[in-house]
């Protein structure tokens, strides 16, 4: 009966650890007190689960291992794109640096209206990356102009998306921002390009882009334009909100202008309050 009863018991141990549910219970079938047969099944199948342990073991250190190389290949190809991208701009003295104002002003813009951070950082690379498809311009382009870009050069100019797109293909772990980069010129109204998508059919984060594409570049000189005051611009955006840019994402920047505003202004305040009187 007893036989029985162990032999029962050990069918159900190596049921348990079959279906992945380990446990040290069948070294309660290897002392001295259980039949011959029954302690000899059960000290094999603890040595089973032993090896079995420590190569899941490895094999978790291998992923591990797997997963560190393929996010230090991810950042070094961001990296180097991202060079791309810098070089790029340092053909142009009037745009340089404007890459990273627009990642940062639409950070800031994602954040007022809730995103999330991963998405946040899609958006961050969407702005560093946008502007990468116009790496093939010929150098005229960036050369100092007292006009607007000819007409032949706006044809180049409204391609660049679309190049950028494809540059940028084959790194999938850009996930959305690649459409980013791709969408960033859209419109709402679907005067944009290079696809002429409207309002929704737009990523978010595309649209996020634009708004802050167009302030970095209202509020830049430019060979032909001075650069406009911020409250200038900001109110260009608010007149257009809707057919050019997104009124949410305006409003989202409105708000975060407003918001760096108080802030100067309580920063000041609290120096002028600080600040001893001359006696």
């Amino acid at each position: 009966m007893e036989r029985m009863k162990s032999i029962d018991r050990l069918v159900e141990i190596i049921q348990e650890i079959a279906s992945g549910e380990y446990s040290n219970d069948i070294m309660g079938l290897t002392c001295e007190d259980q039949p011959e047969t029954v302690r000899t099944i059960a000290e094999a199948m603890g040595l089973m689960m032993v090896k079995v342990e420590a190569r899941e073991y490895r094999l978790e250190l291998m992923v591990k291992e797997l997963e560190a190389l393929n996010e230090k290949i991810k950042q070094n190809t961001i990296q180097a794109v991202s060079t791309m991208a810098h070089a790029l701009e340092a053909r142009d003295a009037y745009t340089e640096g404007h890459a990273a104002r627009v990642a940062d002003i639409a950070c800031k813009i994602a954040r007022q209206m809730g995103l999330a951070e991963e998405e946040i950082e899609f958006i961050r690379l969407g702005g560093i990356l946008h502007d990468i498809g116009k790496i093939g311009f010929p150098d005229r382009l960036f050369e100092p102009h007292a006009h607007k870009n000819p007409p032949d050069l706006v044809k180049q100019i409204t391609r660049h998306p679309r190049t950028g797109a494809e540059i940028l293909r084959d790194l999938d772990f850009l996930g959305p921002a690649l459409e980013y980069v791709h969408c960033h010129h859209e419109r709402p109204d679907g005067k944009g390009y290079p696809r002429h998508l409207k309002d929704e059919q737009i990523p978010l984060g595309a649209r996020i882009l634009a708004v802050a594409d167009a302030f970095d570049a209202m509020t830049t000189d430019r060979p032909y334009q001075k650069g406009r005051r911020p409250e200038a611009a900001l109110d260009i955006l608010k007149k257009s909100a809707g057919k050019k840019w997104d009124d949410r994402c305006v409003s989202a920047f409105d708000a975060v202008l407003t918001g760096a505003k108080s802030e100067s202004e309580a920063d000041e305040h609290r120096s002028n309050y600080r600040r001893p009187r001359m006696t």
